[in-house]
Protein backbone atom coordinates (compact mmCIF):
# COMPACT_ATOMS: atom_id res chain seq x y z
CA UNK A 1 0.00 0.00 0.00
CA UNK A 2 1.28 3.49 -0.83
CA UNK A 3 0.09 6.49 1.14
CA UNK A 4 1.38 10.04 1.32
CA UNK A 5 1.20 11.89 4.64
CA UNK A 6 2.62 15.12 5.96
CA UNK A 7 5.25 14.91 8.68
CA UNK A 8 7.62 17.18 10.56
CA UNK A 9 11.27 16.53 11.46
CA UNK A 10 11.67 17.35 15.17
CA UNK A 11 14.43 16.41 17.62
CA UNK A 12 15.99 14.00 15.13
CA UNK A 13 12.74 12.14 14.43
CA UNK A 14 10.11 12.28 11.70
CA UNK A 15 6.75 12.86 13.36
CA UNK A 16 3.53 12.33 11.38
CA UNK A 17 1.12 15.26 11.37
CA UNK A 18 -1.85 12.93 10.91
CA UNK A 19 -2.98 9.47 11.98
CA UNK A 20 -1.01 6.77 10.15
CA UNK A 21 -2.98 3.73 11.44
CA UNK A 22 0.06 1.51 12.02
CA UNK A 23 0.73 -1.08 14.67
CA UNK A 24 3.50 -0.38 17.19
CA UNK A 25 6.86 -1.53 15.84
CA UNK A 26 5.63 -1.88 12.24
CA UNK A 27 8.32 -0.92 9.73
CA UNK A 28 7.66 1.43 6.82
CA UNK A 29 9.62 2.72 3.84
CA UNK A 30 9.99 6.51 3.93
CA UNK A 31 10.58 8.69 0.87
CA UNK A 32 11.33 12.34 1.60
CA UNK A 33 10.09 15.20 -0.55
CA UNK A 34 11.23 18.52 0.88
CA UNK A 35 8.94 21.49 0.45
CA UNK A 36 9.23 25.24 0.58
CA UNK A 37 11.64 27.98 -0.36
CA UNK A 38 13.42 27.81 3.01
CA UNK A 39 14.76 24.38 2.07
CA UNK A 40 15.87 25.66 -1.34
CA UNK A 41 17.54 28.62 0.32
CA UNK A 42 19.41 26.33 2.73
CA UNK A 43 20.67 24.22 -0.17
CA UNK A 44 21.90 27.35 -1.94
CA UNK A 45 23.73 28.52 1.18
CA UNK A 46 25.37 25.10 1.61
CA UNK A 47 26.74 25.21 -1.94
CA UNK A 48 27.82 28.86 -1.93
CA UNK A 49 31.48 29.15 -2.82
CA UNK A 50 31.80 25.50 -3.82
CA UNK A 51 33.41 26.45 -7.17
CA UNK A 52 35.74 29.01 -5.65
CA UNK A 53 39.26 28.52 -6.99
CA UNK A 54 38.22 25.77 -9.40
CA UNK A 55 38.77 27.92 -12.51
CA UNK A 56 40.67 31.09 -13.37
CA UNK A 57 37.66 33.29 -14.07
CA UNK A 58 39.70 36.10 -15.68
CA UNK A 59 41.24 33.61 -18.12
CA UNK A 60 37.80 32.16 -18.79
CA UNK A 61 36.39 35.59 -19.67
CA UNK A 62 39.39 36.34 -21.89
CA UNK A 63 38.85 33.07 -23.80
CA UNK A 64 35.11 33.66 -24.02
CA UNK A 65 35.46 37.14 -25.50
CA UNK A 66 38.16 35.94 -27.91
CA UNK A 67 35.88 33.14 -29.10
CA UNK A 68 33.09 35.65 -29.71
CA UNK A 69 35.38 37.69 -31.98
CA UNK A 70 36.19 34.66 -34.16
CA UNK A 71 33.79 33.94 -37.04
CA UNK A 72 31.58 30.91 -36.70
CA UNK A 73 32.48 27.94 -38.90
CA UNK A 74 30.87 28.26 -42.35
CA UNK A 75 30.48 32.06 -42.23
CA UNK A 76 32.32 34.60 -44.35
CA UNK A 77 33.40 38.08 -43.46
CA UNK A 78 32.53 40.95 -45.77
CA UNK A 79 35.27 43.55 -46.20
Amino acid sequence: MVRTIRAKFTNGKIEPLENVDLEEGEEVLVTLELEGTATSRKALVRTAGAWKGSIDFDAYLKDLYAARREPSPGTTLNS
